[in-house]
């Protein structure tokens, strides 16, 4: 059977995939939903179970692989999780190229293949780790190359289809220095991608969370069409309430959109969650809702000491997140800034000012903004230090 061509029926019959079982389903779906929802004790019990019962699958290897990484996504910088992350995605790779020794077609070893290898890549790019991570991406690349048109098999082979199609020809479009490297596979289909994770995102079982997520990210971020992302997040967040990132990114695209009252409410929320110590509620949530908040207040309500305050919070969650060289940081000293030339604090604003004409790049709003105030506005050297 040829990779790239549909298999007909007499080939579907021959594989019986762990990924199309029932019962492995009814075993599976709550362990996910626990595993989404940042309950990860009661997700990984199961997992465990899963591995007991399918020692040489890659299915339950990838899954603990999946729940460490998802570990990771309220805060990246979090490295506490990457070795065994890693060593469960290595472990998927070695039990699905063993099945593919059997069998170079198998399409589930090579779909585990290119998962597994794809969120490695992830990481380690993440980690600023290149080499590694251009390995990892070139090896999920072939796979997911080998991958496409298998979804007669099962709908999750779909996932890879469109994640390939989509960011095929995206990548090259916005990384000019991976366009040789793009171009050793074959061309994508960005509109189909998209068709095709939305179909995932409707009918899948194992990959339709992740297909919703890609999907919501793709509409917010790559084509900048958040009104499209923000009911696809919101559905993730109210599914999963305690999913930090979910919960992060709906309020985050709930302000993008304009719908500023969701936004502080679930940015209060977040705050709420985080003095409450729920699990991956930390430092760099509360950046982003300390700084929505600040926003809001300075804008909406017109609140300056509420803002003054959120912004200083602000400043905080970024040191304790290790992330002040940031723009939440410095944007929260500029509107500190403004507060404080409001408030008839002329000193205030010019130690602030001075620090962000001191820090930031000179391409940036903060930048020009600062110098220019300072340049109108003979300095004082009670100004310097205070902040």
């Amino acid at each position: 059977m040829g990779f790239c061509q549909l298999p007909d029926s007499v080939s579907i019959a021959k594989y019986k995939l762990l990924l199309n079982n029932p019962g492995l389903r009814v075993e599976a779906i709550e362990a996910l939903n626990n595993m989404y929802n940042f309950h990860f004790y009661q997700a990984e019990l199961r997992f465990k179970w899963m591995q007991y019962k399918y020692p040489n699958h890659p299915l339950p290897y990838f899954l603990m692989g999946l729940s460490n990484f998802w570990k990771m996504m309220p805060n990246n910088s979090i490295t506490t999780y990457d070795n065994t992350f890693l060593a469960y995605m290595d472990t998927a790779i070695y039990f699905s190229e063993r099945m593919l020794e059997k069998d170079p077609d198998n399409p589930e070893a090579i779909f585990f293949c290119a998962g597994a290898y794809g969120f490695k890549g992830r990481l380690l790019s993440e980690r600023g780790n290149y080499s590694k991570a251009g390995v990892a991406a070139k090896n999920a690349m072939i796979y997911m190359k080998k991958s496409r048109n298998l979804s007669d098999f099962s709908i999750e082979f779909k996932f890879g289809d469109g994640l390939y199609n989509f960011y095929r020809e995206w990548v090259p479009e916005n990384y000019h220095w991976l366009r040789p490297v793009m171009t050793l596979f074959p061309k994508g289909d960005k509109v189909l991608g998209i068709q095709q994770l939305e179909e995932v995102s409707s009918n899948a079982f194992f990959t339709r969370v992740e297909a919703q997520y890609y999907l919501s990210r793709i509409y917010s971020n790559e084509e900048r069409t958040p009104a499209k992302g923000y009911p696809i997040m919101r559905y993730l967040y109210v599914t999963f309430p305690d999913n930090p990132y979910f919960h992060r990114q709906a309020a985050r695209l709930a302000f993008l959109t304009g719908k500023w009252d969701e936004a502080k409410l679930e940015s209060e929320k977040m705050l709420e969650k985080i003095e409450a110590s729920f699990p991956g509620y930390e430092s760099n949530t509360a950046r982003y809702a300390s700084y929505t908040l600040g926003y809001i207040n300075y804008y909406k309500d017109t609140d300056l000491n509420k803002s003054w305050k959120y912004f200083t919070d602000t400043e905080r969650y970024c040191e304790m997140a290790e992330s002040n060289q940031t723009q939440y940081y410095y944007y929260a000293k500029l509107f500190k800034a403004r507060i404080a030339l409001k408030q008839n604090r002329p000193d205030d604003a010019a130690a602030l000012y001075t620090f962000l004409k001191d820090e930031c790049d000179s391409d940036s709003e903060a930048y020009k903004e600062a110098k220019a105030w300072l340049k109108k506005n003979r300095p004082s050297k009670k100004w310097f230090g205070l902040f």
